[in-house]
């Protein structure tokens, strides 16, 4: 490779990862814009929380709805790997970011926060904080790193171990949410609901 292809090469580079890092800072500006809180309301920012049925659920750094991000970056790889293998990698990490980051301004929506209160358990839920989101954003980034990265049959194992250990722990993973979602069922409701405290 030649000094002036190694240039062309680093420079395009450059142009990606601070792509990446406007998207990710361009989610939170709209994110506040449209009134979301910068942290949660009890003043303080925690690196895990782990009640799920509580007002701080989605309002820290990193929570039980963690590994559903990392997933969401397993699968914005494989799915980005598939139809633009050729593509350079940060051209896709680019693109997995703005759907990461237009999902979590669409799940800050009103109607998004309105269907999951109506269909789901997450009664008390109003949104995730800013810093919440843009964790989450992260967290897709990470997946989406591991992924890269990883043999593709550890990168599934990883996806399963996370919904089925979720899908224990709090009886909520990335497959029930998008079922609750988008075709609530009553008897899921009611064993979410059954949870017992932890």
């Amino acid at each position: 490779m030649t000094d002036t292809a190694i240039t062309t090469t680093a420079r395009r580079q450059t142009v990606y990862w601070l792509a990446a890092a406007l998207l990710i800072i361009a989610s939170g500006v709209i994110l506040l814009a449209m009134g979301r809180e910068p942290i949660c309301k009890c003043g303080y920012v925690k690196l895990w929380h782990g009640v799920v049925m509580s007002s701080e659920n989605s309002q820290h750094l990193t929570d039980w709805y963690t590994p559903s991000h990392l997933i969401h970056g397993f699968v914005f790889y494989g799915l980005l790997w598939l139809v633009g293998r050729r593509w350079p990698l940060g051209l896709r990490l680019c693109l997995a970011i703005l759907v990461e980051g237009a999902w979590e301004i669409t799940e800050n929506s009103d109607f998004i926060i309105n269907r999951y209160r109506e269909a789901t358990i997450s009664l008390d839920y109003y949104g995730d904080s800013v810093i919440n989101s843009v964790s989450d954003i992260l967290a897709m980034v990470l997946g989406f790193f591991f992924a890269w990265r990883a043999p593709a049959w550890v990168t599934v194992a990883l996806a399963i171990f996370f919904e089925l250990f979720t899908g224990f722990m709090i009886r909520d993973n990335l497959t029930l949410n998008i079922i609750m979602l988008v075709w609530p069922l009553d008897w899921i409701k009611e064993w979410q609901a059954a949870l017992p405290a932890r």
